[in-house]
Parts: C-alpha cells; structure tokens; sequence
C-alpha cells in the first residue's frame, strides 16, 4: 500500500463489491505493514541498476508476504491501475501481467457465453 509523497491513495475508488471485507473499522491501509517502512523500498529511484532494483523489489515483496491486507492492497493496485511500485507483492510489470490475464479471460468467458446463447437459439 506505498505511496510515494506526491500521490495521495484515493481508497474511495475501489469498488466495495471487490474489496475483500474486514473485520476491523477503517481502512484497509491503515494496517498495511509498509506503513512503517521506508517509501524508497517500494518505488524505484531513477536510473537505478538492475540488480538493485530486483534486490530492492525482493525486499519489498518480503515485507508484503508479512502484511495482513496484501490481497487488499494488490487489489486497489490492479484496480487503480497504480502504474510504479511494489503493491500487493506485484512489481507494475507483474501487475501488467495480471491485467492483461484477466482482460483475456473475461474476453474468452464473454465469447463462450456468446456461444452459448447461439447453440440455445438454433
């Protein structure tokens, strides 16, 4: 749930239907366990050499697998889209991935359904 300094996380615009629910009033972020750690570790610097930067984005990730709201944050992640950073355990290219997986199987889930309504009516 890291945010660098200039953005403000707008957790309004998750939908509530896709949030997984808590238990707990309030928002999700505010448990989040990078709440306490340094924004540096989960927004890359510029120009950064690639081993650090996958040195960095493992550390990042261990503090996520740690975190009681790592599905919620990876979440408003893929739904925001947040396009930098380590949320939610994904990197913005693994975040890519995701979305592009979903996108794909909706689209296939939508083209079997069409199907469907074809054979029913014929």
């Amino acid at each position: 749930m890291p945010h660098p300094p200039h953005q403000s996380l707008q957790v309004a615009a998750v939908p509530s239907q896709r949030a997984p629910a808590r238990d707990q009033a309030g928002p999700w972020h505010t448990e989040a366990v990078c709440r306490r750690d340094e924004a540096g570790l989960f927004f890359a610097p510029s120009k950064e050499p690639t081993a650090a930067r996958l040195a960095r984005e493992e550390a990042a990730k261990r503090v996520c697998a740690r975190c009681p709201v790592m599905v919620e944050c990876r979440e408003h992640a893929l739904l925001q889209p947040e396009p930098y950073g380590v949320w939610g355990g994904l990197t913005a290219a693994e975040r890519r991935v995701v979305l592009a997986r979903r996108r794909r199987r909706e689209m296939e889930l939508g083209q079997a359904a069409q199907a469907g309504r074809i054979a029913a009516a014929g």
